[in-house]
């Protein structure tokens, strides 16, 4: 069995005990977690023959998001905390996809450019609207969290035309789950609890990393 194969299938095994845990309130939920993106990293390092040191600290500041945010019902300190791993891990997302393009001028005119965005920023804003009456102290790192976010979708986004198809979709459908994730947790944080919530944000937030990783080792060098 190759390295990369291996950290797949315990890639998919750690994220099916995750789901499971976090839907029954197991506490193997505080072993499963943490090696998700280890798992992921570990697909990576041995998949990629060109790696981008960028990407990989995203992947490290997901990581220790997802540790830090194990804690977060015993103090909100670690909330906060946990968002700002992931915001420093957006950000790297945002310019490990500006890496991780052909060295070639993106075909579309800035008007195109604005189209592709809006809708993003239209959905993430229209969010933002909804949840702020009930984000208290939280409003500003929220609203920051929110935007790197939005930015991070639209660097995926943008990768049309400087990349493979395949790698521009996988990472652009992985970008969008990620933002699902986030907006989910988010509602059910600051606007209203629903059911099997655990089970849909950790299950799109697995997709996603799934996604964007897949879809940058498909990126072909030129």
């Amino acid at each position: 069995m190759s390295k990369a194969r291996f950290f797949l299938i315990g890639f998919l095994i750690v994220s099916i005990g995750e789901l499971i845990s976090v839907t029954n309130n197991f506490q193997a939920h505080y072993i499963f977690k943490p090696c998700i993106m280890l798992m992921l990293v570990g697909y990576y390092l041995s998949s990629a023959t060109e790696r981008n040191s960028t990407f990989l600290r995203a992947l490290f500041f997901c990581w220790a998001g997802d540790f830090i945010l194990m804690f977060s019902g015993q103090d909100e300190l670690y909330f906060m905390l946990g968002l700002i791993a992931f915001l420093v891990g957006h950000i790297f997302y945002i310019f490990s996809f500006r890496q991780i393009i052909w060295d070639q001028p993106s075909t579309l005119l800035p008007t195109q450019k604005a189209r592709y965005v809006f809708p993003v920023f239209l959905a993430g804003t229209g969010l933002i609207v909804i949840l702020y009456p009930g984000l208290g102290a939280l409003k500003i790192p929220v609203i920051i969290y929110s935007i790197v976010l939005m930015v991070m979708v639209s660097s995926a986004q943008l990768r049309t035309t400087r990349t493979s198809l395949s790698s521009f979709i996988w990472v652009f459908i992985g970008a969008i789950f990620f933002m699902i994730s986030d907006s989910l947790l988010a509602i059910n944080k600051f606007y209203s609890n629903f059911p099997l919530a655990s089970l849909a944000i950790m299950g799109s937030y697995v997709a996603a990393q799934y996604m964007i990783v897949r879809g940058v080792l498909a990126h072909p060098s030129r």
